[in-house]
């Protein structure tokens, strides 16, 4: 654990004080690095958003609806694990880049960034929600139907409480995930700075440019604000955990 991630991690945070806390926060604030932190994670919270409800609604499509070809479907989901990000990203930029045959032009737009880190994050929350719902007792379900309770009534008594904290563990990966995501973005987006740049790119061109120091910084940032996020949905599991 320590050679693999916290003395990398911690190397990171140490690089990005070489210059002291001036220099530091003059990395992360200058226009064109503020900016690209500013899209990544207001985009990585839709995408967790969006995740967080699309993906529940999918893990219920696969456990309790006879969906034909859910076999097929069940196989898709895990795609994005499979496939190199690079390799999503040129699929979805000759699907909605200028040349799109469906007519939805998403290439250099932030819109298209969003897509690729949806692409990317799909299998979190399916993937955390489906194994508890699969698992959950049908027959509390059955008894509270006997007893007259709806289905709404059902859904936000009894199946809920118990499948939130798997809701709070993939909604917090898929979080994860859209912040440091590089692949599947760099190519849709045009890497466009104050306009489609997201964090990780402008890491890149950071190092290319060889100032570390100021891409340590904006690592730093991202890696802060990830584990504020990790934190806080692990508080909420963990609650909701003690509720259920």
């Amino acid at each position: 654990m320590s050679i693999i991630v916290l003395i990398p991690l911690s190397a990171v945070v140490w690089t990005s004080m070489e210059d002291g806390l001036g220099g530091f926060w003059h990395a992360v604030t200058r226009p064109e690095a503020w900016s690209s932190l500013k899209l990544t994670i207001v985009a990585s919270l839709l995408v967790a958003f969006i995740n967080l409800i699309m993906g529940t609604a999918t893990a219920w499509l696969l456990v309790r609806d006879k969906l034909p070809g859910r076999a097929v479907l069940d196989t898709l989901i895990d795609l994005p694990f499979a496939l190199p990000t690079i390799v999503a990203g040129l699929a979805l930029l000759s699907i909605y880049g200028t040349n799109s045959p469906v007519g939805l032009n998403l290439a250099y737009a932030r819109s298209g960034v969003v897509v690729a880190l949806l692409f990317v994050t799909l299998p979190f929350v399916v993937r955390t929600v489906q194994p508890v719902l699969l698992e959950l007792d049908r027959e509390m379900e059955e008894a509270a139907a006997s007893l007259g309770a709806s289905p709404t009534k059902i859904f936000l008594r009894i199946i809920l409480p118990n499948i939130v904290p798997a809701m709070a563990a993939g909604t917090a990966l898929a979080f994860a995930r859209a912040m440091s995501e590089f692949g599947s973005t760099v190519l849709i987006s045009g890497n466009l700075p104050f306009k489609t740049q997201v964090a990780s790119v402008h890491i890149f061109n950071q190092l290319e440019s060889d100032n570390v120091t100021g891409a340590a910084a904006v690592a730093t940032v991202l890696l802060l604000v990830s584990l504020a996020v990790l934190l806080g949905l692990d508080l909420l599991q963990r609650w909701a955990a003690r509720r259920g």
